[in-house]
């Protein structure tokens, strides 16, 4: 039968092999959480280089989008399809993105005969809702263009009786804009588009709101 002495020396191997045990467990325990924090960091480092490159390439690709969008433009202009090629297909969008409604009639070089024999041409006649989105389109947008585009849209009325109901909102497009002339437009209500990502995108200033005609 075991002594006293051989039942504490037991003990004391049984304590001395569990806190062994539990030592190398315990640094099992650590090490692997500590590897864990490695991953996870080396994992976050990685994802924040993926994030940097993604951005690096969307913004390459914008840049790509804008300039095959120019010389596109350049191209339309040359062969006078610049309402065709690049405004109409842009206004569903706009149209969308500004006011949450879809165009139901698009109408592309609406040319009128007037009383006096002579023509009145207009771009692009875009109806959504209560809105007539009026467009005029040139190579390289002037002073002169903003202020005859004033009195194309006050002699609108008069000519188009039948969207006397509508509520006209103005856009003026343009392959060449001119920062300086943005204001010039928004000063007299005008949205202003230009060539950028989507064919035609707006340029005016951020929270511009167009006058309604």
């Amino acid at each position: 039968m075991p002594t006293v002495e051989q039942k504490v020396d037991s003990l004391k191997k049984a304590i001395e092999d569990f806190v062994k045990y539990t030592g190398i467990e315990f640094n099992k325990v650590y090490n692997l959480q500590m590897q864990n924090e490695i991953d996870i960091k080396n994992l976050s480092e990685e994802m924040k280089v993926f994030k940097d490159e993604m951005s690096d390439f969307k913004d390459e690709m914008r840049t790509q989008n804008k300039d095959m969008n120019i010389r596109w433009g350049e191209l339309a202009n040359k062969m006078g399809t610049m309402v065709e090629d690049l405004v109409a297909p842009s206004l569903p969008r706009i149209v969308r993105e500004e006011y949450d409604i879809e165009i139901t009639d698009l109408i592309v070089r609406r040319t009128i005969k007037l009383p006096d024999g002579k023509r009145n041409e207009y771009d692009a006649i875009a109806v959504a809702g209560v809105y007539l989105f009026l467009n005029s389109t040139k190579s390289t947008l002037r002073h002169k263009d903003i202020e005859a585009f004033k009195d194309e849209i006050k002699g609108f009325r008069e000519i188009f009786p039948e969207y006397g109901d509508k509520k006209i909102i103005g856009l003026l497009a343009s392959l060449y804009v001119d920062e300086g002339f943005i204001g010039q437009a928004e000063k007299q209500g005008f949205f202003v588009l230009g060539v950028g990502e989507h064919l035609m995108d707006i340029k005016n200033s951020e929270g511009f709101k167009p006058k309604e005609w």
